[in-house]
């Protein structure tokens, strides 16, 4: 549903950079999901302007909060949420990756 739902795609010097989605979980509420960002282009700021953007999007299509799922060893990716106002609220065991890491879930009060 694009009302409700969208892809974001970051550019850097015209190349493709990176990508966010922002999905439906309910009527009420948005999830973040897959934010990617070539090795290449991390620092550049692309990061936060996905994350900004699929923020404002999710507030623009009336949702009233937005979580995402993440790893506890993704900390970039942490700090670039944690900046916009996400919160902490949950962990998990999480097999995704060869070390001790654990799955995080992060919301935000639109």
């Amino acid at each position: 549903d694009p009302e409700r739902e969208r892809c974001f795609i970051a550019e850097l010097d015209g190349v493709r950079c990176g990508s966010i989605y922002c999905t439906r979980r309910t009527e009420e509420v948005a999830q973040v999901r897959l934010l990617l960002v070539e090795p290449w282009a991390r620092g550049a700021g692309a990061g936060a302007a996905l994350a900004n953007a699929c923020v404002d999007f999710a507030r623009q299509a009336g949702y009233r909060q937005v979580m995402l799922f993440t790893n506890s060893n993704l900390a970039s990716a942490r700090r670039i949420y944690e900046s916009i106002g996400f919160e902490f609220r949950a962990e998990q065991p999480e097999d995704i990756f060869d070390d001790d890491s654990v799955g995080q879930e992060f919301w935000l009060d639109l």
